[in-house]
């Protein structure tokens, strides 16, 4: 199965935010190339936000570019089998927090944002990651900063979409 096709049953299977999510169904039909970067109109992300419930606290990366507090993710590669696999392996490379494990029952939220040109937006794809016991992150290139926030700071130092993701990601737990 192709990661395109492993995305349309993912967001049929997605059963919230239905208006957005048929935004999404639209734009995979509309374009075979939308799980990459190259496409102009916009393309598939896949994120992870990193969740220690034991300390009730998410690790937040300071983007390199944005100069955002954000949950880990980024584009998908050829390697990637699934949107799962892609939002697990940006969540490990980011955090650099080995053992990881997503969530059940697929994404938690959609988050459709624009970026600068050349492409338009950014259609992501958004799961919640599971930190093991005792994790310790370690920073990546495309991070200034990684830090554990508590769930009530989060508001305090993100913007709103990361807020409506812990918000999904509680519920979910």
């Amino acid at each position: 199965m192709s990661l395109h096709d492993d995305a349309v049953l993912v967001l049929k299977a997605y059963g919230d935010q239905d208006e957005l999510r048929q935004e999404y169904l639209d734009h995979l039909a509309a374009h075979p190339d939308a799980l990459w970067k190259a496409c102009g109109a916009g393309h598939l992300t896949a994120s992870a936000l990193v969740i220690d419930p034991e300390r009730g606290q998410v690790l937040l990366t300071l983007h390199r570019k944005l100069r955002m507090w954000l949950q880990m993710g980024g584009h998908c590669e050829p390697q990637d089998a699934s949107l799962t696999a892609a939002a697990l392996r940006e969540a490990t490379e980011e955090s650099g927090i080995p053992g990881l494990t997503l969530l059940p029952g697929g994404p938690v939220r959609l988050d459709r944002h624009p970026i600068p040109a050349p492409c338009h937006w950014h259609f992501d794809v958004q799961y919640a990651a599971l930190a093991p016991p005792g994790a310790t992150q370690a920073i990546s290139d495309e991070s200034l900063d990684l830090r554990w926030f508590p769930y009530d700071a989060v508001a305090e130092v993100a913007d709103e979409s990361v807020v409506r993701l812990l918000e999904a990601a509680r519920a979910r737990l």
